[in-house]
């Protein structure tokens, strides 16, 4: 039998010729961690929905942070559960709030370590929208006035990165002006710029506390049947100062990453949120999945697509098996 000169088997034969001509990597550095910021003191609460998460006291989520560097990963992501919820959302933007203390906190405690927030209302709404409400709408254009507030709050604490989710029009320009009037014009903006209204968010809703009282967010965030217009997004937030893109969620939107990517050459970043975490770490518990390997071969997948960086739950138990 005649057999084709070219052989591909012959470079999988061991790892060590795997690992010589492997496509893709994936790095403790390519990782993000989120992390959920609570008042009060000594709490590390488990989070039901999400099995391996936390709700954090700002004292404990220094010591989270101090591993999460130590393992060699070199960001977080800050999400904030306030003591108060109202209307407009007040407390996202108070000078003593639980996001700002916690930035002011693990940048004294980790200063090498980059801490992003998210800039979004609807943790501290009474409603849980993304905006202000006006006659059962979002009102866009006040809630603008808003977010910046927000974005100056965790600058002035002393946030390294800054990262609007609302998917409000105009936001990304409104918060880059404001930034650069006041001082900050090195602290970037890393961009919710495609945000699905997806089906997967609800573990973190759960963990955020931030579930819509009424109606849903499918006035503002993006129709999951449309690729065209994540392109438009992504391209309106990059002329409005964008420093960073993202994709969220990010297993059922491979193809939208790769569409960004081949378009842009901003930095992609893409999330893998709640629900994707969620429905591996139960059929793990079940036994149904090896959870190193799936986890693995999934954030492959995704820095395959073509995202630079990776924002998932499962960065410490990563960065532990790399």
């Amino acid at each position: 039998m005649m057999y084709p000169e070219y052989r591909p088997r012959r470079l999988r034969r061991t790892e060590s010729l795997r690992a010589l001509i492997r496509e893709t990597s994936l790095s403790p550095k390519h990782l993000i961690y989120p992390l959920f910021v609570i008042h009060g003191k000594d709490i590390k609460q488990p989070i039901e929905a999400m099995p391996g998460c936390f709700q954090f006291s700002v004292d404990r989520v220094i010591k989270e942070a101090r591993e999460v560097f130590d393992l060699g990963i070199n960001a977080v992501l800050l999400f904030g559960l306030p003591e108060k919820k109202d209307l407009a959302g007040s407390h996202a933007w108070i000078k003593n709030g639980v996001v700002q203390n916690a930035v002011s906190a693990i940048k004294k405690s980790v200063p090498d370590l980059l801490v992003v927030t998210d800039v979004c209302l609807c943790e501290y709404t009474s409603h849980g929208h993304c905006g202000v409400l006006s006659n059962g709408r979002i009102d866009n254009d006040a809630t603008l006035e808003l977010l910046v507030k927000v974005a100056l709050s965790h600058a002035r604490a002393g946030a390294d990165i800054v990262a609007p989710s609302d998917m409000m029009d105009g936001r990304v320009g409104a918060i880059r002006e404001a930034l650069d009037e006041q001082g900050f014009d090195q602290v970037p903006i890393l961009s919710y710029a495609v945000k699905y209204a997806s089906s997967f968010y609800g573990p973190f809703r759960e963990a955020a506390e931030c579930a819509p009282k009424s109606g849903d967010r499918r006035s503002y965030q993006m129709d999951c049947a449309n690729a065209r217009e994540a392109m438009r997004e992504a391209m309106l937030d990059l002329e409005e100062g964008a420093d960073i893109l993202m994709v969220k969620p990010a297993m059922p939107y491979l193809d939208i990453i790769r569409l960004l990517r081949q378009e842009f050459t901003l930095p992609i970043a893409a999330y893998q949120v709640s629900g994707e975490y969620s429905m591996i770490k139960a059929a793990s518990l079940k036994g149904w999945l090896d959870e190193a390997r799936v986890v693995e071969e999934s954030l492959l997948g995704i820095r395959r697509a073509g995202a630079d960086v990776i924002i998932t739950y499962f960065a410490k138990d990563v960065a532990r098996n790399l």
